[in-house]
């Protein structure tokens, strides 16, 4: 069985779903505090508690065969990060030091981690490679960065084998349109975009038209949610099925390997939904780059990983799920019945 903890959350419930489609039993630990239950597959096991509680990880690895860990719970605001550094700390470094710990407690030693492109922090060259030097510059970044170096000396002490996985900007929704994003509040671009041109926002806001870019607006990788979570399977199958002498300790990017401006991303979002948006023009906000692009080519000579949707199936999976879920899992609560 893999344990995923975080699975209730956008990232985590894609992946479960399509772990269900392989075939794999699966159990979910989520707190519900970002997540929705009804984002689980129903098939999963779902148990809500929290990823810092020993007792509830110790009755999971008591009560089922794990396998392996696929890790997906954190906060990720980068701004609530800078105001309140102690929840990241506490939620994103030591909640994840006591699942670590369980782990070894109970001989489980595989695991794949959800990390980001900000431990990146404003990098001189792009694309942006593994070897480019990690310099986080907010305490989201540096808590992310903290557990992978956690991650790191857990494997060179204690035997754990572990795959990272930093993502750079993950967007669009299943096709089936049963789950997709639903944030609150909501940061991202394509989302925020999406839900103004249902009429649910007045303006979409830009910050900075005077970058050195072509169109003097942020350039951003985008990739879709799907091929996250086929990147994860990925992983999954290589630790299990692994025949290499000695520990697995691998980090992979994940991104397209091409960038789009926001202004590209806006003008893509009318095209698919034939709607016109009212844009407001700002300054620049702090610390935003003007460029970041992932190579992901390391993962693909590797493991075979390639993305299979491009910006237009981005936009138009997060259209069907946005445009038939106006108010995200509000309305779908009560939908599924979970055990465990």
């Amino acid at each position: 069985m893999i344990l995923v903890v975080g699975g209730a959350g956008y990232i985590g419930s894609h992946t479960v779903k399509e772990l269900v489609r392989k075939n794999k039993r699966v159990i979910v630990l989520d707190n519900l505090s970002t997540g929705h239950q009804e984002a689980v597959d129903e098939t999963a096991i779902f148990i809500n508690g929290d990823l810092g509680d020993k007792k509830v990880l110790s009755h999971i690895f008591t009560e089922y065969p794990v396998q392996a860990v696929m890790h997906f719970a954190a906060n990720s605001l980068v701004g609530e990060s800078v105001t309140n550094p102690l929840k990241y700390y506490v939620n994103n470094v030591a909640a994840t030091l006591t699942l670590l710990e369980t782990m070894l407690d109970y001989g489980v030693k595989k695991f794949i981690f959800s990390s980001t492109a900000a431990t990146y922090g404003i990098p001189k060259q792009i694309p942006i490679t593994e070897k480019t030097p990690t310099n986080p510059i907010n305490p989201y970044g540096k808590s992310k960065l903290m557990v992978e170096q956690i991650v790191q000396d857990f494997s060179e002490a204690y035997g754990l084998e572990y795959t990272v996985l930093r993502y750079f900007n993950a967007a669009g929704a299943d096709g089936t349109g049963l789950i997709g994003e639903d944030h609150d509040p909501e940061t991202h671009l394509i989302p925020i975009v999406l839900q103004h041109l249902l009429g649910q926002r007045e303006q979409i806001s830009v910050f900075g038209i005077d970058y050195p870019t072509e169109d003097g607006t942020c350039i951003r990788d985008y990739i879709h949610v799907i091929d996250l979570a086929q990147a994860h399977i990925l992983a999954l199958s290589a630790m299990l099925d692994s025949k290499e002498k000695g520990l697995v300790q691998r980090t992979y990017n994940l991104g397209n390997g091409q960038g789009y401006s926001v202004k590209e991303i806006i003008r893509k979002c009318e095209e698919v939904t034939g709607r016109k948006a009212n844009i407001h023009y700002g300054p620049r906000r702090a610390g935003d780059p003007a460029v970041l692009i992932a190579s992901a080519n390391k993962i693909e000579n590797e493991l075979g990983w390639k993305p299979a949707y491009e910006l237009e199936n981005i936009i138009n999976t997060a259209w069907n799920w946005h445009k038939n879920h106006p108010t995200g899992y509000e309305k779908m609560k009560g939908s599924y019945v979970h055990e465990g």
